[in-house]
């Protein structure tokens, strides 16, 4: 499967999917006008590549400074996709990167914590220094 790369923009979030080292990584920000119009697609890819995996360790970087409620609800589909996988017995760690001030972010990355039992969860603050 080939690799997937998305560059930033002031709307949406940088996207470098490594599937050949079953790295998944997202940073920047995500309100973009139309988020299942910028999700869906990934989304595709990332439920294609987990079709393939059986016992795999998949990675997931995720430092999101913002984003809104039209991502978030992209974003969960993403995650259930991520702990259906980790349920079929792939392990699948989430580093969950946040500014140590941010309490938003963290708060929504407890939710996924507690909503998606079967992803390895690492909170992972970030100094503002």
């Amino acid at each position: 499967m080939e690799n997937l790369f998305i560059n930033a923009t002031p709307s949406s979030p940088e996207i470098d999917f490594r599937f050949d080292q079953q790295t998944l990584s997202m940073k920047g920000e995500s309100y973009p006008e139309n988020a299942a119009a910028f999700y869906v697609p990934i989304i595709e890819q990332v439920r294609a590549f987990l079709a393939t995996c059986d016992r795999a360790t998949i990675t997931v970087n995720v430092s999101l400074a913002y984003f809104n409620s039209s991502s978030t609800k992209m974003l969960f589909s993403l995650f259930d996709s991520l702990n259906q996988a980790a349920s079929d017995g792939n392990h699948v760690r989430l580093n969950w990167y946040h500014h140590e001030d941010d309490d938003t972010i963290l708060e929504f990355g407890e939710e996924l914590h507690a909503d998606f039992a079967a992803l390895d969860f690492y909170d992972r603050p970030l100094s503002s220094t």
